[in-house]
């Protein structure tokens, strides 16, 4: 029950035109552990969610950049504290994580 009014909860932060492209990028995030370390407008250990579609509105090569970064990981664009790398996330999953976080309002 409480996954579901979290879930929730996202699904209307999120803003997406769609209820079920929402609910699946949430689910999604849930799932691969992105919320550990993120959230939608506060920052955890890295960035919020809202602050990465902040600093990227706007530039058409972020979406490209940040599906590599999710996969890849980083360091030092939001200070030292590494982004570790993704493995278990697939391109399409990286694709639809970053199409939500970059639509955050």
């Amino acid at each position: 029950m409480k996954k579901l009014l979290i879930n929730a909860a996202i699904v209307m932060a999120l803003g997406l035109a769609s209820g079920a492209q929402a609910q699946d990028a949430a689910k999604l995030a849930q799932d691969k552990s992105c919320l550990a370390c993120h959230q939608l407008d506060k920052k955890l250990v890295g960035p919020a969610y809202k602050e990465v579609a902040k600093k990227y509105a706007g530039n058409k090569g972020a979406e490209a950049m940040l599906i590599k970064k999710v996969r890849a990981g980083g360091t030092g664009v939001w200070g030292q504290i590494p982004m570790p790398p993704n493995t278990g996330v697939n391109e399409k999953e990286a694709q639809i994580l970053v199409k939500w976080i970059l639509s955050q309002k």
